[in-house]
């Protein structure tokens, strides 16, 4: 074969054996190969003989030059194969001159591991038959004719930058689906062609074409997978027209990029693309980009979000015969014809991680303006940059393989056709081409609903996503996990019981020594032993231990365990400073040692202790729910003392740091809050909920880069998470990553729908299966959108607090944004000066632990997404459902935001949810008027919902008005489905029967509220309740329970002082009257009852 010297890289292609051959004349035919690439003829093999098993050994090599500069570049590498053509000799009949041949197959080698940096592979190619070759009967056993190939470079062809930033980019045109009528098969040939221009490292972009796409009628979807298509025509063999191992696979609508992706656009899809008309191309072009064109392509996609693929309809000219044909003037300037444009959205190719995007996008007609206005492109590919395309679109003489192998003819031919028509920048339009700014034709695609479906993928994704490994890495750096603490060996406990160890011992020892010297003494006595005789025994006895030297044995034997109780128990480790805190320390320890000693020696004789009082212990649910109401009465010391309790029962117990941490959100103690977040982190690091509040706490701390960690690993371990996804989102728009954010918030809208989706399948067929009766738990849209606030505090005193100042100015700014709203005055909300973050949780939805199961390995998606308890009439958005877990853990300061995006991003107007969150807002504040206008909002678009009445009737109640108070909640009672949160409710109504003296309707109510969520409020006010209607007994169960569960609250006490006035008991009276003066009851009409019963009864009062 001829080589041409050259400065650049050879690349060798080697063809070595063929196997299962078969010939037209016998089973042994004479065949050769012949080497393609880039419409060059690269060399033809030796004519060699198939064996009888259809093998031929050709060791065959052709090569070509690789060089980047002038000739073959890696762009050519990527996206145009190496052709090997097999054909058959046959052999020379009479008066012959020449030998005749007939091409066998072809066969495609794809050159992609020499872009992908390889310097050599090995493949067997499968030999495509042509049309009527006798390989399309394959061999007996039914293999395949295939060809060993190498391909080789003596050096990779990619250098080190090359390879760090380089990257290939490969489109994939599959259809035009739903194309104007006008398309019809029969008439003119038309040429259908589509194409995009991608930026390059020089000025001008590069452009991609998909021609020859195929018109086809209705009847049937396109099968998948189906196999990709080389974008060359004429390839001889009709299999050979596929890239090996590229497959078009389709997939679900709703998880495409694109348009048309949304479930009310199913139908319509699945009807274009199974009965209406449609164009085909399966065309993959391949496209490598340097690292400057990467910088470029990426810079481009953040300028231009848009980018314009063109569509258009070129009339195919026959090619005359002969070598002195011409063409007229009319054949050189074919019309564009029904000129399209799709805008495809390369803005998810910016996402961190993202190498594919593949979607539905509508064709528009192609209008200068219009297309400039979106994509900021000057010029259009097929009419300004592409008319050596239209006119090079005659049948069977555009990018032949087998076409002429003279380069520099062809090349000379199209500079003469380029210089014939007018410059690639002019913005002049052809003279048949219709004005820039009215197009009829391309009107059509928009009356058809024409859209086209389009693949997009990198080799590497522009903007790398750091592993959820790098990110577990991260997150252990910043929050070491710490494993359970192990049980000490030593501590306080310890001391003391190796103390009572030590006394029981002794006691033993002792209690021997006794038998020995007046045992027989006391088994003839039996029980007649008289008191001086115990005392003449002891007195012997002390004698022979302090003789015997025993008495000093047994002390010795106890020092060791009092000087660990010293260390251990009272941690006193150095000198004292003086004697008289020394003689303090001593009678405070001996003290201390008797009463340890006592307990020891009752253990030991258990007959002698009378039974002990059984204890009354609390769960942690309880003791979550007296947090809560000591929450909403504003005693933030109290509800400390409970989530402490709860720590201390089980600190290895993730939620109550939660709890705790909420908590402390709410008295606006940050680092605290972040704190126990962190430590909840610490004891699983998988578990999302502890990664969102800690990311949500680093953000109000400013710790931007700690809060990106936590948010993207959440999303990482759970990537169906939509709280996690919109939570990053948000975090995104705060550091002003406006592509980020889209993809953050792209990300939740897709996981909402598919949970949706999914949740719409599980009722459907539950729904067939229990024959139609079945009753879902949850709406269509499986997320309770009525949840709103039920607790408010009893007494609303003003207090310091962080202002809403940002909240308003969100609110107000995006109100007048809202072109959809009637009455604007209704969403703007003015600035106010009360405060609101401090006592977050009495006005929004938080959860009350009525009859939930502490569980440690609770899933997150079922913490982050509680099941419904309210009612669900409207869909809720992936902000919405944000706010209710962002209210439920105290996050007003971050709340802002989200509220600002579900304005704006709510369809058909605000939500009943979010006036609900606005009248819980300025209720908060005291701003009672406006609170009650949002409600009423919210009232006329949802009057059944039980939360829209529980709110009302606690803003009634605060504001004084107790009788519409009462209404209010009689009809959230009344309501088949309760209200998100009863458990106020049904306190605060019954607080208005008692106050009404309606005792029989308090008692009934207090009662559910006691079977609900029992607490010491709920039974303090049945206690009430029957007390007032002489129920004694009752009231003194009702107020034991009360105040078993809390022995501090002096209402309590003052009420069985009462009880024990009347049931004439004065020793329980004196006691329950000294713990009501103690803890200082303050009211003083209750007061004043207990003085006059005292003085009826003459007794209850000590200090008569």
């Amino acid at each position: 074969m001829e080589q041409v010297a050259s400065m650049g890289k050879p690349v060798h292609i080697t063809v070595t054996k063929g196997y299962e051959l078969k010939g037209f004349k016998g089973d042994t035919p004479v065949t050769f190969i012949r080497a393609e690439f880039n419409q060059t003829v690269l060399g033809d093999s030796a004519k060699i003989t198939v064996s009888s098993e259809g093998t031929a050994v050709y060791n065959f090599t052709a090569s070509f030059e690789f060089s980047p500069e002038g000739g073959i570049s890696l762009d050519d590498l990527a996206h145009k194969p190496v052709f090997l053509t097999v054909t058959e000799v046959l052999p020379k009949e009479k008066k012959q001159k020449d030998e005749k041949t007939l091409i066998l197959g072809q066969a495609v080698v794809d050159l992609l591991p020499l872009v992908e940096g390889e310097s050599s592979f090995e493949t067997m190619v499968p030999l495509h038959p042509v049309t009527g070759s006798p390989l399309e009967l394959s061999r007996p056993g039914g293999k395949q004719c295939t060809l060993e190939v190498k391909v080789s470079v003596a050096e990779p062809l990619l250098t080190t930058a090359q390879m760090a930033g380089g990257n290939l980019l490969k489109v994939t045109l599959e259809a035009a689906y739903s194309v104007p009528e006008s398309f019809i098969p029969v008439g003119p040939l038309q040429n259908y062609m589509a194409g995009l221009q991608v930026p390059s490292s020089g000025e001008k972009d590069y452009p991609i074409f998909f021609k020859n796409g195929t018109l086809k009628l209705g009847g049937e979807k396109e099968p998948v997978p189906r196999p990709k298509k080389w974008p060359i025509a004429n390839i001889l063999a009709p299999g050979a027209n596929n890239i090996p191992d590229a497959f078009i696979v389709g997939g679900p609508y709703e998880e495409e990029d694109g348009e048309l992706n949304h479930p009310e656009d199913r139908e319509f899809r699945n009807q274009s693309e199974s009965i209406k008309k449609r164009i085909i191309w399966d065309l993959e072009s391949r496209c490598y980009l340097d690292p400057p064109a990467v910088v470029s392509f990426q810079k481009r996609i953040a300028d231009c979000r848009l980018w314009p693929v063109e569509l258009t309809r070129v009339p195919l000219v026959t090619q005359p015969k002969g070598k002195s044909a011409k063409f007229d003037k009319t054949d050189d300037e074919s019309p564009l014809s029904f000129h399209g444009v799709a805008y495809v959205n390369m803005v998810p190719l910016l996402y961190p991680g993202v190498k594919r995007i593949r979607g539905a996008f509508h064709v528009y007609p192609y209008l200068d303006n219009a297309v400039y206005e979106k994509t900021k492109c000057l010029s259009s590919l097929f009419r300004d940059t592409g008319h050596h395309l239209i006119q090079n679109n005659k049948i069977g003489g555009i990018n032949s393989p087998l076409s002429k192998p003279v380069i520099s003819k062809s090349l000379k031919e199209d500079k003469v056709q380029a210089s014939s028509i007018k410059s690639q920048n002019s913005d002049t339009p052809l003279e048949t081409e219709p004005p820039l700014n009215h197009n009829p034709e391309g009107q059509q695609y928009v009356e058809a609903g024409t859209y086209i479906v389009l693949e997009i993928q990198l080799d590497k994704a522009l903007v790398p996503k750091r592993m959820p490994e790098e990110l577990a890495r991260r997150v252990k750096e910043l929050i070491p996990p710490r494993p359970p603490v192990s049980r000490r060996t030593g501590g306080a406990q310890k001391a003391v019981s190796d103390y009572h160890a030590q006394i029981k011992n002794i006691s033993r020892a002792i209690l021997d020594e006794y038998h020995r010297m007046f045992g027989k003494q006391v088994a003839k006595l039996e029980n007649d032993i008289d008191s001086e005789t115990l005392v003449e025994q002891k007195c012997q006895l002390n004698y022979e231990l302090n003789c015997s030297g025993k008495y000093f044995a047994f002390k010795e034997q106890l020092k060791h365990a009092v000087v660990k109780i010293v260390r251990e128990k009272y941690l006193k480790t150095t000198s004292f400073e003086s004697q008289e805190e020394l003689q303090t320390f001593i009678s405070e320890l001996y003290v201390f040692l008797v009463d340890q000693m006592h307990i020891a020696l009752n253990q030991t004789m258990p007959d002698d202790v009378q039974g002990a009082v059984p204890a009354i212990h609390t769960t942690t649910e309880q003791l979550r729910l007296f947090a809560f109401e000591a929450e909403v009465n504003e005693n933030f010391g109290m509800a400390a003392v409970y989530y402490e309790e709860r720590l201390a029962r089980e600190p290895q117990n993730l939620e109550h740091w939660l709890d705790y941490g909420a908590f402390c959100l709410l008295i606006e103690d940050n680092i605290k809050a972040q704190e126990c977040f962190r430590k909840a982190l610490s004891l699983n690091q998988n578990h999302i909920h502890s990664l969102l509040l800690c990311g949500v706490l680093a953000v109000l701390l400013e710790n931007y880069e700690q809060a990106e960690i936590f948010f993207e690993d959440a999303t990482c371990l759970e990537p169906t998470n939509v709280v996690a996804w919109t939570l990053l989102g948000i975090y995104y728009e705060i550091q002003n990553n406006g592509i980020r954010m889209e993809m953050a918030f792209h990300e939740a809208f897709k996981q909402q729908q598919a949970r949706v989706t999914k949740q719409k399948s599980i009722v459907t067929v539950e729904y067939v299966e229990e024959g139609g009766k079945t009753e879902s738990s949850f709406g269509p849209w499986g997320i309770t959108s009525g949840s709103s606030t039920t607790a408010i505090k009893v007494e609303a005193p003003p207090g310091p607090g962080a202002r809403l100042s940002i909240l308003d100015e969100f609110l107000e700014e995006s109100s007048k944004r809202l072109s959809y709203s009637q009455e604007p005055p209704l969403l703007s909300v003015p600035p106010q000066d009360p405060s609101v973050s401090q006592k977050t949780s009495m006005l929004f939805a938080k959860e009350i632990p009525e009859k939930r199961e502490a569980s440690k390995s609770q899933d997150s998606s079922t913490f982050l997404h509680p099941s419904p308890q309210g009612v669900s009439h409207t869909p809720t958005t992936v902000f919405m459902e944000t706010i209710h877990f962002l209210m439920k853990v105290n996050a007003v300061q971050y709340m802002h935001r989200v509220l600002a995006h579900e304005l704006l991003r709510s369809q058909g107007g605000p939500s009943c949810e979010y006036y609900l969150v606005l009248a819980q807002i300025h209720l908060l504040k005291k701003d009672f008027p406006k609170a009650e206008e949002y409600l009423q909002q919210a009232a006329q678009m949802d009057y059944l919902n039980p939360n829209v009445w529980s709110l009302k009737g606690h803003l009634n109640f605060l504001s004084g008005n107790h009788a519409e108070a009462k209404a209010c909640y009689e009809r959230t009672v009344s309501f088949v489905v309760d209200a998100s949160e009863m458990h106020f409710v049904f306190l605060r109504l019954g607080h208005i029967y008692l106050e009404e003296k309606e005792y029989e309707k308090a008692k009934k109510t207090y009662l559910q509220a006691c079977k609900r969520s029992p607490s010491c409020l709920t039974w303090l006010g049945l206690g009430i309740a029957c007390y007032r209607l002489e129920e004694i007994t009752e009231a003194e169960d009702a107020l034991s329970e009360a105040n078993a569960l809390n022995n501090y609250n002096a209402e309590v006490w003052a009420y069985l002082a009462l009880v024990s006035l009347k049931a004439g008991r004065q020793l329980e009276a004196e006691q329950a009257y000294k713990y009501t003066m103690k803890l200082k009851l303050k009211d003083e009409t209750l007061l004043a009852e207990i003085h006059m019963l005292q003085e009826t009864f003459g007794f209850g009062n000590p200090s008569f």
